[in-house]
């Protein structure tokens, strides 16, 4: 076993979550023959991990604005398009999230930016 191996095992181990990957497709009804969209799971219980930063920015005279970094890590060996929704169940609590950009993809794991899903674009 080579060095990425035990990196990425060792990062593997870290998670603490699952996630459901979720994307809007275009669906076409048999009956009716109308096309629209529908939420299609394309991963389930995938093993995975959240965490959260806080970043502090100096704004004019005494002012702060606090923003929190919501990540995702995750195998490199799955791809989740932008614009899914990722339902993450983490220390017993499930939270439904929007992908919004392209993922850092190494060859031990991906970091996924999240933001928390409001609605389909």
């Amino acid at each position: 076993m080579g060095v990425m191996q035990f990196a990425r095992k060792a990062i593997e181990s870290m998670y603490i979550g699952t996630c459901d990957v979720i994307e809007q497709q275009k669906v076409s009804d048999p009956v009716t023959k109308k096309t629209g969209f529908a939420e299609i799971t394309t991963l389930l219980s995938q093993p995975c991990r959240v965490s959260f930063k806080s970043i502090t920015s100096s704004g004019e005279g005494n002012t702060a604005t606090i923003t929190q970094e919501i990540k995702l890590f995750i195998s490199p060996d799955i791809t989740i398009k932008e614009g899914s929704k990722i339902e993450v169940t983490q220390n017993g609590v499930k939270t439904a999230y929007a992908n919004s950009g392209t993922p850092a993809i190494y060859e031990t794991h991906q970091e996924i930016t999240l933001k928390l899903f409001d609605r389909w674009a």
